[in-house]
């Protein structure tokens, strides 16, 4: 599919890669230096819906740079000119509700790098697109690296094939443990009242138990959750077969708070998780953000994560359907 919309210019960003002859991310300009404001873009994306959206699932992301986007409001305003229905955010990032549609991204500290990861990959039905705005750039650190799934898969195939046949056969299963009180000195620190909009443990249970988790109450008070088995990869309608790297196995194993596992129970080789932690930072994109930037990300095809940054940074976050 060749670009094809007159009211956008290709542009190039740093840390831009070609992918399988697909540019990450696709950068889109105004076309015309007087076409630099939100009203115009709002305009171009309400007569290019069906276009935008291919361009997202071709290239994995998109990004809108240059046309001087301010605040939440003009956020959101993107967002709901796309028409993309509202999926809530289940995890255990700790965030804050801004407008409407528009939260903050993960609150933790600057200083701790949030791993790559698909948003709420674990549970039944995950957003198909996160959308970040940057609203105050960090002066130094701080991108949004993202990495293509499908080359994580291609990758460990090729050096681990047992061991990806034997998870795949088994599925995996996570636990994670949450405080009841939010700490937002953590970027895990999300707690389970806030997460289920309860503070009653039985209401809480019910809600995770839709999600597909079973529980354990924990004596301080704290909720460990358990999910499995689950899929080492996936393949999605219109991505051209690929075979997802749809985990989030380097994530949590080994972790002080989280475990995966095969879904018997029976370990996975520690050092296949790190080779594999490996092949996504050798894989990755490295996207600097700058102010007003608008970026689209397909959910089902990107792992995406946050560099340590010196203050201030604000992003912040939208997920669709």
């Amino acid at each position: 599919m060749e670009f094809s919309c007159q009211d956008f210019k290709v542009g190039k960003c740093g840390g831009q890669k070609v992918v399988d002859g697909e540019s990450m991310p696709l950068v889109l300009n105004p076309a015309e230096p007087c076409e630099n404001r939100v009203d115009s873009l709002l305009e171009s994306l309400e007569k290019n819906k069906e276009w935008f959206e291919k361009m997202i699932i071709k290239n994995s992301a998109v990004l809108l740079r240059g046309f001087n986007v301010e605040n939440a409001k003009e956020f959101n305003d993107i967002i709901e000119v796309l028409g993309w229905e509202d999926i809530r955010y289940v995890g255990p990032a700790p965030r804050t509700h801004v407008y409407k549609r528009v939260w903050t991204a993960n609150e933790g500290p600057l200083s701790e790098f949030i791993y790559y990861h698909h948003e709420m990959v674990l549970f039944k039905e995950s957003p198909k697109k996160v959308i970040l705005f940057c609203e105050v750039p960090p002066p130094e650190g701080g991108e949004t690296p993202f990495v293509p799934s499908f080359k994580i898969t291609e990758r460990m195939v090729e050096e681990f094939p047992e061991a990806v046949e034997e998870m795949e056969k088994k599925g995996l299963k996570y636990t994670f443990s949450a405080p009841s009180k939010s700490d937002v000195g953590s970027m895990r620190g999300r707690g389970w009242e806030d997460a289920f909009g309860t503070s009653d443990p039985v209401e809480a249970e019910k809600r995770a138990n839709g999600l597909g988790m079973e529980v354990e109450w924990l004596p301080n008070n704290g909720m460990k959750t358990i999910l499995g088995p689950r899929k080492l990869t996936r393949v999605f309608e219109g991505r051209k077969g690929r075979r997802m790297w749809f985990n989030t196995l380097v994530g949590m194993h080994g972790k002080e708070i989280s475990s995966a596992t095969m879904a018997d129970g029976s370990e996975i080789d520690a050092g296949v998780v790190k080779r594999c932690g490996e092949i996504i930072e050798d894989e990755s994109i490295q996207f600097k953000w700058e102010k007003g930037d608008v970026l689209f990300l397909d959910n089902m095809a990107l792992f995406h994560g946050r560099r340590p940054s010196l203050p201030p940074r604000k992003v912040l976050v939208a997920t669709c359907k």
